[in-house]
């Protein structure tokens, strides 16, 4: 025989239990997340850590502090040594050393290209680095006039809306840009931005053509910009240069963009010239 229909309140009580324990359980995720961030921590001031180490410095049994090393190892946050079973730092955390360092040198780098730029265009020019399929703009010199765009350092735009975004996609393979974008609906920031995967793959064709991208309003309403990618060796960065489009009108843009091409290629020579020189 069917049981007896559950009352409100009954369901209501349930409803109340699922969501304690769903609530716990989100709990139970961020501590031990904030435990495995602490132990990561902890590789800063020591060469090395061992399990008892960890549990004192996190108050923690010695149970679980093994558990969250065992943890770390697996995913090569921490290496162990066979000998002494203590534990180091592993080599994904060496990698992403590496990437910050290289994100940084990238800036000294690309300093002599944004500025030659800055100097004789009198605009605004970035360097700008994918993450994803975002891009990250790392450094900008601001145009002197006073009508401009402005610094965008620091900010995050979804890679096809922004000229620095388009042009390093047109570099990877059609693997890698099917990875970033499976689906072929894009999300767009104005009414020019592209919208489809189709349309996309359109783009960075005509880009490897010209070895330069163009932003028409497909970021921000009345500001466009061309991108080329910096002939810096072991970086994939680029450098964009942002107008309001009264002063560069859309029809220009070309021009704009060979421009931009011409003077990154003659401070290329120079700097190759200044090394061998030196």
């Amino acid at each position: 025989m069917p049981g007896r229909p559950r009352t409100r309140t009954e369901i209501k009580a349930v409803d109340a239990s699922d969501q304690a324990q769903g609530s716990a359980a989100e709990s139970k995720l961020v501590s031990s997340v904030d435990n495995a961030l602490h132990v990561l921590l902890l590789f800063k001031s020591r060469k090395v850590l061992r399990v008892a180490d960890v549990a004192d410095q996190l108050g923690v049994a010695r149970s679980t502090a093994h558990r969250l090393l065992v943890a770390l190892v697996q995913r090569g946050f921490a290496a162990q040594d066979p000998v002494t079973r203590a534990y180091m730092p592993g080599p994904e955390l060496t990698e992403i050393g590496l990437a910050v360092v290289d994100m940084l040198d990238v800036r000294g780098r690309a300093r002599p290209y944004m500025t030659a730029l800055a100097e004789e265009l009198k605009e605004t020019v970035s360097l700008v680095v994918l993450e994803g399929a975002k891009a990250r703009f790392l450094d900008s010199i601001e145009s002197p006039q006073i009508l401009r765009v402005g610094s965008r350092t620091g900010e995050v735009l979804p890679a096809h809306c922004v000229s620095g975004g388009k042009v390093l996609l047109s570099t990877l393979s059609p693997e890698t840009l099917e990875s970033l974008y499976p689906d072929d609906e894009l999300m767009t920031l104005t009414p020019r931005s592209i919208r489809t995967k189709t349309a996309l793959r359109k783009a960075l064709d005509k880009i490897r053509k010209h070895g330069f991208s163009t932003n028409e309003q497909e970021s921000e309403s009345d500001v466009v910009a061309v991108a080329v990618c910096l002939p810096i060796a072991n970086s994939a960065a680029a450098v964009t240069v942002a107008s309001p489009v009264s002063r560069v009108p859309t029809g220009s843009l070309n021009g704009f963009g060979e421009a931009v091409q011409r003077i990154i290629a003659e401070t290329h020579e120079a700097i190759g010239s200044a090394t061998i020189s030196g």
